[in-house]
């Protein structure tokens, strides 16, 4: 063993062994592996082996569709075969509801190049014959489904990963993990020490425990999750013989169950409700190859529903049950990337979906560490998308609430319970009481919209507009018409400061910094001219910045921020997470409102647009903004969180006079569409450019040298390819809600999103819905447009919803630079649930397009 390596990878497992490849044919071969027993000796090797690319989150979608491309290489390296079996595979409804989710991730798949196909209950009974299809209401085909062998995929990783110079070392423990003064690593093993530059955490189900040997509690569960396989079936050997095919894997959202074939039987796989963690403190070093006692009590219902679906298979003897252990996160998606607080401490566990996403995982983190960038938007595997609140028993509850809702639908405006509340302010009380709908915003309660009195404050969970739109839009033309008051405890806020805090920020940012009492609002892109971050900033003394950005992202502006501190010590920042909290006053009454709180003069010339100024509200020590999200007159008021209720308090009897209303967090976010103002995570996100992201006017090219600024006077020069922009849409009674395809009535391929390979050119009737089966064969007069045609999918949607004041259905997304101002009626539609929808880009902010409102 080697006693000094460039890397060393902790962990044996198919993520183990495939970011060890990865690093390797990056051109990092002084790399090491070290595993506590042999290979696949956690959860890979009992894994059912299922892989499939489609994916709640789009982007993670793309790295699953490489991982399944990926097989073939390792094996063509390696000499070792995967035992592919490419089935493709049916995600069948039971429900109306059901039926929408199925056309919303068909229309995802459009724009990721995926081959879906929305089919009849009868055409799946075709390809799994097991199935009664009179449960079913429809389907979607998949063909780039299918199964492997778990062990053999892992040592095609390894045996890659070797012939192109990695090491391997097997049966040898790490038991501690200490840093050197200079950031490198000392790994010591059962074995022996090794020192490495980087540590790569991809410990599986101990991932927890080496977590914790740098100070780390990582938000992972390993739960214990069962499938069966049956003896050999008649049924199943048949259809392999008369169609010369393998059955495909089937999963029904109704039983929340998972089968396909496995040899001459059938595997079924459940994520039932009754979900049993294991070792919820502390993974036993000395789990190895080992199987957990069986349950079938425990899946009792999942199965009675499945052999009801699958009658087929409820005659088939039981050969044998596996019951292991797989790790999970909060959401179900990987942690990913480097550790906010650490020098050069990866990680790459609670891969849940090992054999779907352990390749692109292997990509995405080598390309970061030998090149500092993912290469993807990996947001949302990013390990730093996890706050403090994510602790060992908020994992527990919200592990076992996701795995129990694995196969359920999320609906747009669907809140979950678990773990909640963790994080209230000084309101949580009084929101509740004024009947506010709360939401979890990165582990914060917030209110989300006011019931009226006498109504029950819940939503009425659908992809349709629910129980909330009227209440909604009632806030908003308060708020536009008089004013309102919403609390905005959930942004992130940081204060830098020191003699180097200017310099340190211009160099960081795109625009230029504000003058002492004065806000400026700036992007923060990296070096490859990709957005990273939106902020505003306001100078609030010498050598003093406060600084207000997205709350979901603060681990990960942090871990940006601390890469790029002078080693002098003339920068300090503090992130306040919530020992400051914050309201909101808009609305055209705002002004009136405020200055009966204040002992200052806030008139237009005293107080103007963009200033920042330390005050006393309401008796309490405050810091205003004068800016708000709503694009409308209006004022940020920040304070400790002793404060908040005697402010909030003094603004609800100031503003009786003024008919004051509370609004929430949707009311905020309609408004910010019809104002076209973009949001982080979703407009803004590290795929984009800063001119493709319309942040022209923020971008200052020749202020300084800031990071990125070369990448951005590229794009500048070369003009964005792609351009964000905002759409009224002639939407029924659905709005978008994000990840929608956007199509052009052109004839021009734009190149912008990934061709549907092997399509088969789908056609839509009159009313926008496409036509499958014999109707399709009719010809062109069922015909109103088509992929490969003049309709094509040119782009998609980030964000949306009902912009009530002006009352209009609204979008943002991306679509070519060339069409981005061409407001023509009739050039766009987006397809919202299956409908395609006609749709119009609007240049100018449908609310005061030219900001008067709220510079009044």
């Amino acid at each position: 063993m080697k006693s000094h390596v460039k890397a060393v990878v902790i962990g044996g497992g198919v993520v183990g062994c495939s970011v060890l490849y990865h690093l390797a044919k990056a051109g990092w071969t002084d790399i090491m592996l070290i595993e506590r027993s042999e290979l696949t000796s956690g959860s890979s090797w009992h894994a059912a082996g299922g892989f499939h690319t489609l994916n709640g989150d789009p982007n993670v979608a793309k790295l699953q569709a490489y991982t399944v491309q990926l097989y073939k290489e390792i094996e063509e390296i390696s000499g070792q075969s995967c035992s592919l079996h490419l089935t493709g595979g049916v995600m069948m409804a039971d429900t109306p509801e059901r039926m929408d989710f199925l056309r919303l991730a068909h229309a995802k798949g459009r724009y990721l190049g995926m081959d879906t196909e929305l089919i009849t209950p009868s055409e799946a009974k075709a390809m799994f014959p097991l199935m009664d299809e009179k449960n079913f209401v429809g389907a979607m085909w998949d063909p780039v489904e299918g199964h492997l062998d778990p062990s053999g995929t892992t040592i095609a990783y390894s045996k890659a990963a070797k012939k192109l110079g990695a090491e391997i070392v097997l049966r040898n423990r790490v038991v501690d993990l200490t840093q050197q003064p200079d950031g490198t690593w000392n790994v010591v093993t059962e074995q022996g020490t090794v020192h490495a530059e980087h540590v790569v955490n991809c410990g599986g189900l101990w991932a927890r425990e080496i977590g914790r040997m740098v100070g780390v509690e990582l938000p992972v569960l390993a739960m214990e999750h069962m499938y069966l396989l049956t003896e050999p079936m008649p049924e199943v050997e048949e259809f392999n013989k008369s169609t010369g095919r393998e059955m495909i894997g089937v999963l029904d959202f109704k039983g929340e169950i998972y089968t396909r074939q496995e040899r001459n039987g059938i595997l079924l796989g459940t994520y039932e409700k009754a979900c049993k963690p294991w070792s919820p403190v502390n993974t036993p070093w000395d789990f190895g190859h080992e199987l957990l006692p069986p349950d079938l009590d425990r899946i009792a219902p999942s199965l009675e529903i499945g052999f009801k679906h699958f009658p087929g298979i409820e005659k088939a003897g039981i050969k044998q049950i596996i019951n292991g252990p797989f790790t999970f996160a909060l959401d179900g998606n990987p942690l990913v990337g480097p550790v906010q607080g650490l020098t050069n401490f990866w990680c790459a566990c609670a891969v849940m979906a090992g054999f779907s996403q352990g390749g692109g995982v292997g990509l995405a983190l080598s390309n970061w560490m030998v090149h500092g960038d993912p290469g993807f938007d990996v947001w949302g595997m990013d390990v730093a998308r996890f706050g403090e609140w994510a602790g060992l028993r908020y994992t527990n509850a919200k592990v076992r609430e996701n795995y129990s809702r694995r196969f359920s639908i999320r609906f747009p405006n669907e809140e979950l319970p678990a773990a909640r509340p963790a994080q209230t302010t000084p309101l949580y009380d009084t929101m509740l009481a004024n009947n506010a709908v709360m939401g979890d915003s990165w582990g914060l309660e917030t209110p989300l919209w006011f019931a009226p009195k006498g109504k029950e404050p819940r939503d009425i969970v659908s992809f349709h507009r629910s129980n909330d739109f009227g209440p909604i839009g009632e806030e908003v033309r308060a708020t536009r018409e008089r004013v309102g008051v919403t609390e905005i405890a959930n942004f992130a806020k940081y204060e830098v400061s020191g003699p180097g805090a200017e310099e340190f920020l211009n160099r960081l940012m795109t625009n230029r910094m504000p003058k002492t009492g004065r806000i400026v609002l700036t992007p923060m892109i990296n070096e490859f001219g990709k957005l990273i971050g939106d902020f505003t900033i306001a100078k609030a003394g010498e050598d003093r910045f406060m600084i207000w950005g997205s709350s979901a992202a603060q681990k990960y502006h942090m871990r940006w921020f601390e890469k790029h501190l002078p080693k002098d010590g003339s920068v300090r920042i503090h992130r306040f997470d919530q020992t400051l909290v914050g309201l909101s006053i808009a609305g055209p009454k705002s002004r009136d409102l405020l200055q009966k709180l204040v002992d200052v003069d806030i008139s237009t010339k005293a107080f103007r647009f963009m200033d920042f100024r330390e005050m006393a509200v309401g008796g309490a020590p405050c810091m205003v903004n004068r800016i708000t999200y709503t694009g409308d007159l209006g004022y940020e008021i920040w304070m400790a969180p002793a404060y908040q209720r005697l402010v909030y308090k003094a603004i609800k009897d100031a503003g009786e006079e003024f008919g004051l209303v509370d609004f929430g967090m949707r009311a905020l976010l309609s408004m910010r569409l019809e104002k076209n103002f973009p949001t982080w995570f979703r407009e803004l996100r590290p795929i984009y450019g800063p001119f493709e992201g319309s942040m022209d006017r923020f971008i200052k090219l020749e202020k300084n040298d800031f990071i990125g600024r070369e990448a951005a006077a590229k794009e500048q020069a070369e003009g964005p390819k792609l351009r964000r922009v905002s759409f009224i849409v002639d939407a029924a009674d659905a709005d978008v809600m994000g990840d929608e395809p956007i199509w052009a009535k052109v004839s021009k391929d734009f190149g912008t999103v990934e061709k549907p390979h092997g399509y088969g050119a789908p056609r839509f009737d009159d009313k926008g819905e496409e036509v499958r089966g014999s109707k399709a064969a009719e010809g062109a007069s069922a015909v109103r447009g088509i992929v490969d045609g003049d309709w094509r999918v040119v782009g998609w949607v980030t964000s949306g919803g009902y912009a009530h004041y002006v009352q209009k259905s609204m979008a943002q997304g991306y679509v070519p630079a060339a069409l981005a101002e061409d407001e023509s009626a009739g050039l766009f539609e987006i397809e919202i649930l299956g409908h395609r929808r006609p749709a119009r880009i609007n240049v100018e902010a449908p609310f005061d397009p030219s900001g008067e409102k709220m510079r009044t």
